[in-house]
């Protein structure tokens, strides 16, 4: 296994650092950047044209990330060249969330087969209900199957987010890799390290991601007095104060809701992902010292699930928007401490995303998860 990496900042200008790739002959090209770069048709000509024969997949982001740094507002493609790994590349169209889970269960439809290992999807990162997705795909799959992934961003804008393929760039399309062989290793972790506040409150409305009421009372109205100054910039500071999801035995689930929007109208949250009408919710919040130490605990996760692994290996982050807001010039740190935790010769890519897809910490299955830092590990036994 080889990969290589390069980092494209002013798009025109740099795009001839693309034939550093070459050398490897990659099979993958993973490729997490600006929207203004991927809104360019500059960009997909080039990976074309340099990498015609191998599979380029990837999205927009609110930051990329890679073994030295965060950045914003650049390109990162990463190149890999797998020894045995075969790889197989297929998109489905979203026309919006109550297309979701279709859109999932046809995904995963076409990557189908009895050598499938493992599954990385990369979808939308607005107009989707991303657990609807994950359960579309787990009902072709099943839900012992490894799946992670995330959902494309924009900078903290959720107006428009793009995916890539080999059809080319969209707005409307998801894109999952299925990994097959048997020297492939492949792992995962996820983790927050956000903490609860205030009052556990019941769901007594809700609709799919659509939260109408707590406690009996319009969602939007508990949320704002709970935020105090910050509710004056809703829906954007929603993102410092996600909800922890409760089973109705008030028992955590292990999954984040970040807020994606508010209706003033009838006092309602959006919300990036399904929540349980029966459950409970409550609020949480952190420090940049917890997100810190939640990303250690995703790495450490991660090697768990591994008995041995070898070099060099690809390390996929995929950490929300909302942990870049909380922690601000710090934010390397996370990655920094995943990086001391998988070694040096483990090669970070990655993107700040609008929701993380990954089992969670306490759970098997695969799920949509909000203000996670959720790795991806990949390497070859030789």
């Amino acid at each position: 296994m080889e990969i290589k990496q390069v980092v494209l900042k002013d798009l025109e200008a740099d795009l001839a650092q693309l034939d550093k790739l070459e050398s490897i002959d990659p099979q993958l090209i993973l490729v997490f950047g600006y929207t203004g770069h991927f809104a360019s048709p500059l960009l997909n000509q080039a990976l074309t044209s340099y990498f015609p024969n191998a599979h380029r997949v990837g999205c927009s982001t609110a930051g990329e990330i890679t073994s030295t740094a965060v950045l914003s507002q650049t390109t990162v493609v990463t190149a890999v060249h797998f020894d045995s790994t075969t790889l197989k590349v297929a998109t489905a169209r979203i026309a919006g969330m109550d297309n979701s889970f279709d859109a999932g269960k046809n995904l995963a439809a076409q990557l189908r087969s009895d050598e499938l290992r493992a599954l990385l999807v990369l979808g939308q990162g607005v107009n989707i209900n991303g657990s609807a997705m994950i359960e579309g795909i787990v009902s072709e799959l099943g839900d012992s199957l490894p799946i992670t992934g995330g959902l494309a961003a924009d900078d903290g804008a959720f107006v428009k987010t793009y995916t890539l393929s080999n059809n080319g760039v969209s707005t409307s399309e998801i894109v999952g890799i299925g990994f097959s062989g048997e020297n492939l290793l492949f792992s995962n972790g996820s983790y927050g390290g956000w903490k609860a506040f205030g009052p556990t409150r019941k769901v007594t409305r809700s609709t799919g991601n659509i939260l109408y009421e707590l406690d009996g009372e319009p969602a939007l109205n508990v949320y704002k007095r709970y935020l105090g100054d910050y509710a004056k910039d809703l829906p954007s500071s929603g993102l410092l104060f996600p909800f922890e999801m409760l089973s109705d035995a008030r028992e955590s689930l292990g999954q984040i809701r970040t807020i994606l929007g508010v209706d003033e109208s009838n006092g309602s949250l959006v919300l990036a992902g399904a929540i349980n009408p029966e459950g409970f919710l409550r609020l949480m919040h952190a420090h940049t010292n917890d997100l810190v130490d939640g990303a250690e605990t995703a790495a450490d996760a991660t090697l768990e699930k591994i008995q041995a692994h070898t070099d060099p290996a690809l390390g996929l982050l995929v950490s929300c928007v909302g942990r870049k807001l909380v922690m601000g010039g710090r934010v390397d740190e996370e990655v920094e401490a995943v990086q001391d935790i998988l070694g040096e010769n483990t090669v970070l890519c990655g993107f700040y995303s609008n929701g993380e897809i990954c089992p969670s910490y306490q759970l098997a299955a695969c799920s949509l998860h909000n203000q996670t830092m959720t790795i991806t590990y990949l390497t070859e036994r030789v």
